[in-house]
């Protein structure tokens, strides 16, 4: 199996979306990855919808999402008991990951001063909305509050609805995603060097650098970016959304073999012909009548009749989907992008994904559903060699579950 970052191990004090699912990828590559929560209900994520038979059991669809193939254990932090219990954890660990708002975990005793001390290779992650500096440092967010900030909300839509906030919180998986790649280069820097690592992810940061060509534009070229609804982002008249009978189809035809490859599947190849439109320099100076014409004869048929036509000549085309409809696609069953874990108490399987990528034609999925919070706390501390007796001790102060 492709398990790059075994026998690494990873103590993970993250919850919501963006950490947790840094620290997932980080567990599907074959690290040990234990999450820490609070004895109090643990990750927010939890107290989320879960499936039937698992109601007030901590394993909220949100939370199934990316915390497979970890180790749970609930410690309380605040009692000096429980803070000496993690301190113990991290000298044996790799990777220290947190998402605290700038500042808290140093009123913890838990800055990176404080780990480096503890372990002088460690990778000490900190993950927050704007980051560990900067004059907005000090403010908490969520996804939605980011894509106000970054400016997504008010380049998409039109321009008679726009702001409009993307559907998914991509901003948070992003940012996990992001995350990962800077604490899987963290591995191979420490290597090297021998000396610990801060890495400072930042959700505002990830969001940008989404729009990376728009910012280049933006800086180098002083354009400014309005909402220009479903058109694409080449403002070519071949490419963006057109409607059709039943539904609306997606194209991209940019360069001259697309657009020649479009005229043909749309049994146009007149079009090729009419000096309007048979230059790239002409299809710009009469992009409205060339759009007007592609428009009105796809407009004669249904976006699936289109896709099914146009993929015959390679053009970039597709029709609009709702995510049950692709997620029943015979590509992404193919894919194994999302893999189901039979989970102890329910009938019902729980979808979780894989990585991103295959390696050597494999899916790298999980092979650990989720547990419940502090289903390993007694394993994890036997092996710090804590007596049984001294665990029942702790659990009885509250300081562990």
């Amino acid at each position: 199996m492709f398990q790059p970052l075994k026998g690494l191990r990873v103590i993970d004090l993250t919850q919501v979306l963006a950490g947790p699912y840094a620290t997932y990828q980080l567990a599907l590559l074959g690290a040990e990855v234990i999450k820490v929560e609070n004895p109090d209900g643990g990750d927010w994520t939890r107290a989320g919808q879960s499936l039937p038979g698992h109601e007030n059991q901590g394993l909220g669809a949100s939370f199934l999402t990316q915390n497979a193939n970890k180790r749970s254990i609930a410690i309380d932090l605040k009692q000096p008991a429980g803070l000496a219990l993690l301190k113990q954890l991290v000298t044996s660990a790799d990777i220290f990951v947190e998402n605290y708002r700038p500042g808290t975990a140093a009123k913890l005793g838990l800055s990176f001063d404080n780990i480096k001390a503890l372990n002088k290779k460690i990778i000490y992650c900190s993950m927050s909305a704007y980051g560990q500096d900067g004059p907005l440092s000090h403010r908490p967010a969520y996804d939605h509050v980011v894509q106000g900030m970054c400016g997504i909300m008010q380049s998409t839509g039109t321009a008679q609805t726009t702001p409009n906030k993307v559907g998914s919180p991509y901003i948070d998986y992003v940012t996990g995603l992001n995350g990962a790649f800077a604490m899987t280069n963290a591995v191979h820097q420490v290597r090297l060097t021998g000396e610990a690592v801060r890495i400072d992810v930042a959700m505002l940061d990830s969001a940008m650098l989404l729009m990376a060509s728009m910012l280049t534009q933006s800086l180098s070229l002083g354009m400014e970016h309005h909402a220009n609804g479903n058109a694409a982002f080449s403002r070519s008249p071949s490419s963006g959304a057109f409607a059709t009978t039943s539904g609306t189809l997606m194209i991209a035809a940019n360069n001259e073999r697309q657009f020649a490859s479009l005229c043909t599947g749309l049994d146009r190849t007149d079009i090729l012909q009419d000096a309007r439109w048979s230059t790239a320099q002409a299809r710009s100076e009469n992009a409205d009548s060339l759009r007007d014409e592609i428009a009105a004869r796809i407009l004669g048929n249904t976006a699936a009749h289109w896709e099914a036509k146009l993929d015959k000549e390679l053009v970039p085309a597709a029709r609009v989907r709702g995510i049950t409809e692709v997620l029943n696609e015979d590509h992404l069953q193919a894919r194994g992008l999302m893999v189901g874990m039979a989970m102890e108490g329910s009938e019902v399987a729980a979808f979780v994904p894989t990585l991103g990528f295959k390696a050597d034609g494999e899916v790298i999925a999980p092979v650990r559903a989720p547990v419940r919070l502090g289903a390993d706390t007694d394993a994890v501390l036997g092996e710090l060699g804590i007596s049984a007796s001294q665990i029942s001790e702790l659990k009885s102060a509250g300081t562990i579950k």
